[in-house]
């Protein structure tokens, strides 16, 4: 009897242990660079997508920055460790994609385990940044914004100015009125997201040769153009005249000037609207970014900034299959409001954009909608992106330059010849690496 009863109490065991296997939750590793908040926020989505199935766990990690969690990605993949999901930032697309079998499209796993993929779901400005040259997406647009212009209604008010400036020549023509009146008439964070990669595209001008590097890593940077020379001449005379601040390379320090109401308008991202709705002490507007009548008689499309999310290789067909599914919960139309609601980044599917209208969020917030809107104008040529290999330290070289600019150290015709002499002596190096 004993004998049979440690036998009954024997398989009992083994077959809760069975069940147990059976039903054990894959878990599926998400490393991230959102602090604060917006940590918070994909903290939330973790837990929204766990509670809404059993069969698989998501666990989201922070890593620091996004230069941080581009570094701790590279150094895991090295060593085999990698995670399932990474989130890299728009100038480290280039490494991460060119990095041979690092990465599996997520196009790809969305149409083998999630029911199909379609690109025309997505917003035209959001479905090419994270492509390959033929358009398959290979990262998922995940906080995605757009540069735009904030402004003090306030300040407009007391001053007389009905309007933000549409063009650069009517920001001219408006920023003695402010100066008079005590106020900056502008600042602007990331100089070389929005004065440089966006001004290119908003005035559809070929930023890169090879397709902008969509089609090779053997690549030389076009900054060093007229256009783009011009532009920065005029920012320099108007740092001179006292009507434009720049308060350092720090995105927060230049925010700040304007929610301290030294400016009148500010220069920052989409993604900076909520953020703002709780620290500003003023009524603010949003409004597109301006761009050159000199240049251009009707202006083209903004294209995104901020990153997505990759999957990485080298690992079970299980964790793929929860990959794709976890992608597919993240882009459904509920998912994507809720994120574009509490962040203020834009919905990255048509059909979530549709569902915040018929909500009517743009009709008692439409200065949310604007980063969209601009998103979704006319489209040239040059406005999908680009994907440029080393392009985290061109951009440092793009600062120092401007820097020198602003300071009198340089010439603007130096700056830009040391911008393309070093840009692509850096993506030669690049090529030469990933060949």
């Amino acid at each position: 009897m004993k004998l049979l009863k440690k036998f009954a109490v024997g398989a009992v065991t083994s077959m809760s242990l069975m069940a147990s296997a059976a039903y054990a939750q894959v878990e599926i590793q998400w490393w991230h660079a959102m602090g604060g908040r917006l940590g918070e926020v994909v903290e939330e989505i973790a837990a929204k997508y766990n509670a809404s199935q059993s069969e698989y766990v998501l666990v989201p990690t922070y890593k620091g920055g996004y230069e941080d969690t581009m570094t701790a990605g590279i150094a895991a993949f090295r060593a085999k460790q990698q995670p399932n999901i990474i989130q890299i930032f728009d100038a480290g697309a280039a490494t991460i994609i060119n990095a041979k079998g690092a990465v599996l499209p997520v196009a790809d796993l969305l149409e083998k385990y999630a029911g199909g993929f379609d690109s025309s779901d997505y917003i035209e400005g959001v479905r090419y940044f994270y492509a390959d040259s033929d358009g398959k997406m290979i990262g998922m647009p995940f906080n995605s914004s757009t540069p735009l212009l904030y402004y003090n209604k306030d300040i407009f008010e007391k001053v007389g100015i009905d309007a933000p400036p549409a063009t650069w020549e009517e920001l001219e023509a408006m920023a003695p009125k402010l100066k008079e009146a005590g106020y900056q008439a502008l600042a602007q964070s990331h100089s070389p997201w929005i004065w440089a990669e966006n001004f290119m595209s908003r005035h559809n001008l070929q930023m890169a040769t090879a397709n902008n590097g969509y089609d090779s890593t053997d690549v030389k940077i076009l900054y060093n153009n007229p256009e783009l020379r011009m532009h920065w001449t005029k920012v320099k005379e108007w740092l001179d005249k006292g009507w434009y601040g720049y308060y350092g390379r720090g995105w927060g320090d230049n925010q700040d000037a304007f929610v301290q109401q030294k400016v009148a308008m500010w220069l920052g991202s989409s993604g900076s609207f909520g953020g703002l709705t709780k620290s500003a002490e003023f009524k603010f507007g949003a409004a597109y970014l301006p761009y050159w009548k000199s240049v251009v008689d009707e202006p083209t499309s903004t294209f995104i900034g901020g990153a997505a999310l990759f999957a990485m290789a080298g690992k079970s067909e299980e964790e793929n299959k929860g990959v794709a599914d976890f992608l597919k919960f993240l882009t459904n139309p509920e998912m994507q409001y809720f994120w574009h609601r509490e962040t203020g980044y834009v919905p990255i599917t048509n059909a979530a954009y549709e569902m915040a209208k018929a909500d009517g969020y743009y009709d008692s917030t439409p200065d949310a909608e604007i980063g969209i809107l601009q998103l979704t104008q006319k489209s040239g040529e040059w406005t999908k992106g680009y994907r440029l290999g080393f392009y985290v330290q061109i951009r440092e070289v793009m600062y120092k330059n401007f820097e020198d600019i602003l300071s009198g150290k340089a010439s603007v015709e130096d700056a830009f010849a040391a911008i393309e002499k070093d840009g692509n002596a850096l993506l030669a190096r690049f090529h030469d690496t990933y060949k």
